[in-house]
């Protein structure tokens, strides 16, 4: 017996998998694209949320993404401000190291660790 072409009959069975053809379309949100790169979410974690791959979160929403993850630094940045305007030493000293070149100075002291090897201070 032959072999019958399930595809001409129009009797495609379910277990067979689609070998191409245009690509699915997605009911993807800008906005949501926003929100969710904004909380800090990868392009894997937002396509994951879409159901989509990772590379059409980065070639067709690269712009909703850049925007979203500038806002949580702007958003990050204002809440360690915050924290160190209202009295988080911890938070000024590393802002300060950050934002106005600040540095600690520490001081050596030489001694001689090993009796008979004199050092020499050279500056």
């Amino acid at each position: 017996m032959g072999q019958v072409n399930l595809y001409q009959k129009g009797k495609v069975p379910t277990n067979v998998k689609s070998k191409g053809g245009r690509p699915k379309k997605y009911d993807i949100d800008q906005e949501e694209v926003f929100k969710l790169a904004s909380y800090g979410c990868t392009n894997t974690e937002i396509a994951d949320f879409f159901g989509c791959s990772k590379d059409l979160i980065s070639k067709s929403y690269s712009t909703n993404v850049l925007k979203g993850r500038t806002d949580l630094k702007k958003r990050l940045r204002k809440a360690q401000i915050d924290s160190a305007l209202s009295g988080n030493s911890t938070m000024l000293i590393w802002l300060g190291k950050q934002y106005l070149e600040q540095t600690e100075k520490s001081e050596v002291e030489w001694s001689n660790p090993v009796s008979g090897i004199e050092f020499v201070d050279v500056t």
